[in-house]
């Protein structure tokens, strides 16, 4: 059985509170059923409270799959944020596309979505929900509010580390919307509530702000790997620090690959982080047990959080056709997402239909070719295009999750690896205070672990390049949700310089036009929000 620590503390939140719907309206006005003057008066309130906050991330509905069809619009299993977040970050590019027409999905893949987008509705609604739960927490959190309520001593300690990582999971989300909105409404614990339509920030003030906000609670939060698993640590700051940096010059215009070494070093010179023996385990139902590697993951429980978005999405979408249920810890699959043959293409040549890894020499490669076309030729058909396996509802040992319906798998939010590329890259790409050999060092322990503790996979020093580092990433992250912001990154997720399988809706790949490199601001908050700006190509 898996033991989560602040799982636990989640549930007896959960007791307390009912998880309020994705309203926009709930930035202006929180609307618990118990009053804020109640929830905060005990330690046990403010634990209770900051659960809710932490699960946001994982507590939607259980309404029933998508993909059913029995839903119009978005469902609550849809929203959940992981899986809005792999929709958006994964659908646009050459690693996924899928078979379902719910409403939003396929104009994803096919680059044609329109401000009026209920999946990108829905994550936007999510990040902002959360933001307004950590504001409401980090209000009545103060050192008056404790002090009025009366909390001293140890319990004012832990509350004020939970302040800390309210602020850290409301930066976290204001990056969220940074990299895929730009110019989204912003709301801190400095504004009033029910009094203050939200204003429109700019990506770069939004930029300053969370990279500032990171800085000012680095000293506030547990020591890496000194907090309670499914909590936040300096090495979830650091590690937020690096990727907001190495993207810098896409949110204002100006690089910070320097700061991205900078805190990247700080993560990797803890020693507290390290790559676990055997990547097929990275995506298991205990990989709760991976805490060297995993520095940030949203935790989710077969049994206690049940849902059809997460990692139950995950286990569950990639698994049709010919692939037997039972490798994969569930009750039957639901015939969704493939991946197509760019991603594919980026891995040595299978020697097998032997899973997981069809005898590939790189265990990443993780993908069900039996029964599969590689070539996609109609993207509403499961076996055009290869499956992925990369996620399974069973543990290390080889037996299944708790439920077979419902995922134990951990999604991890932040792994060390992508730390490691941060370093690679920003050092490739003209950053001070790293050197290219420790780079290259880094990447081949990403690579000897991928190629299952053999030295084969290791390059030189002169195949260090920028393309190779953009490859590395694919192979290494891919369905991870960073796919979109790095082919952005690298000037090709629009345009026609890079084409790959059905972009832009063409079996063959098509130029399209650079305004997608941003998603719209939402219609519906738009008709309540008129300080709202839309970005450009979505008209006024």
């Amino acid at each position: 059985m898996k033991k989560h620590s602040f799982k636990i503390l989640l549930i007896i939140g959960l007791l307390t509170f009912a998880l309020m719907s994705c309203n926009k309206n709930k930035i202006l006005s929180p609307n618990y059923q118990v009053t804020s003057q109640s929830v905060y008066s005990t330690p046990l309130g403010y634990t209770q409270s900051m659960a809710k906050v932490y699960g946001a991330f994982a507590l939607t509905g259980n309404q029933g799959p998508a993909g059913s069809g029995d839903i119009a619009g978005i469902d609550e299993g849809t929203s959940d944020f992981f899986r809005l977040l792999w929709y958006a970050q994964e659908l646009p590019t050459d690693e996924a596309v899928i078979a379902w027409g719910d409403p939003g999905v396929p104009d994803l893949h096919a680059m044609n979505w329109s401000s009026s987008n209920v999946i990108l509705l829905g994550l936007y609604e999510r990040s902002i929900y959360q933001i307004t739960l950590a504001n409401e927490f980090i209000i009545n959190s103060s050192d008056a509010k404790l002090s009025a309520n009366g909390i001293t001593g140890n319990d004012a300690t832990n509350i004020r580390l939970f302040r800390a990582e309210a602020r850290f999971l409301r930066a976290y989300q204001y990056s969220v919307l940074m990299d895929l909105f730009a110019n989204p409404p912003f709301i801190t614990d400095a504004t009033p509530i029910g009094s203050t339509i939200p204003p429109q920030t700019d990506r770069k003030t939004l930029f300053n702000y969370v990279v500032s906000e990171l800085k000012a609670i680095e000293p506030l939060m547990a020591p890496p790997g000194k907090n309670q698993y499914g909590r936040a640590d300096q090495g979830a700051v650091w590690a937020l620090l690096s990727r907001v940096d190495l993207n810098a010059q896409v949110y204002t215009g100006t690089p910070q690959y320097t700061e991205a070494i900078t805190y990247a070093n700080k993560l990797i010179s803890s020693n507290v982080y390290s790559l676990i023996a055997n990547y097929d385990n990275l995506f298991l139902a205990d990989n709760n047990l991976n805490a060297s590697e995993n520095i940030f993951s949203i935790e989710y429980d077969g049994n206690k959080i049940q849902g059809y978005g997460g990692t139950t999405f995950m286990t569950h979408a990639p698994v049709g056709g010919s692939m037997p249920s039972s490798n994969f810890g569930i009750s039957g699959g639901w015939g969704g997402v493939r991946t197509t043959s760019a991603l594919v293409g980026l891995f040595p040549a299978n020697t097998s239909t032997a899973f997981p890894n069809n005898g590939n020499p790189d265990t990443r490669a993780e993908f069900w070719t039996q029964g599969q076309k590689l070539a996609i030729n109609d993207v509403t058909s499961f076996t055009d295009g290869y499956a992925v396996t990369k996620w399974r509802n069973v543990t290390s040992s080889g037996g299944p999750g708790e439920n077979l319906n419902f995922s134990d798998v951990d999604e991890p939010l932040m792994r060390l690896p992508e730390v490691y590329l941060n370093y690679a890259e920003a050092v490739l790409r003209g950053g001070t205070g790293g050197s290219a050999a420790t780079a290259l060092t880094y990447i081949n322990a990403i690579r000897t672990r991928a190629y299952a503790g053999s030295l084969a996979g290791n390059i030189n020093s002169g195949q260090l390049t920028l393309q190779f580092i953009l490859d590395e990433r694919a192979r290494e992250l891919f369905w991870e949700g960073f796919r979109r912001t790095d082919l952005i990154r690298y000037g090709l997720f629009t345009g026609g310089t890079y084409l790959w399988p059905f972009k832009g809706g063409v079996s063959g790949g098509t130029s399209v036009a650079d305004f997608r490199n941003l998603y719209a601001i939402p219609d519906q908050d738009r008709a309540v929000n008129p300080n709202l700006k839309q970005n450009p190509g979505y008209g006024n």
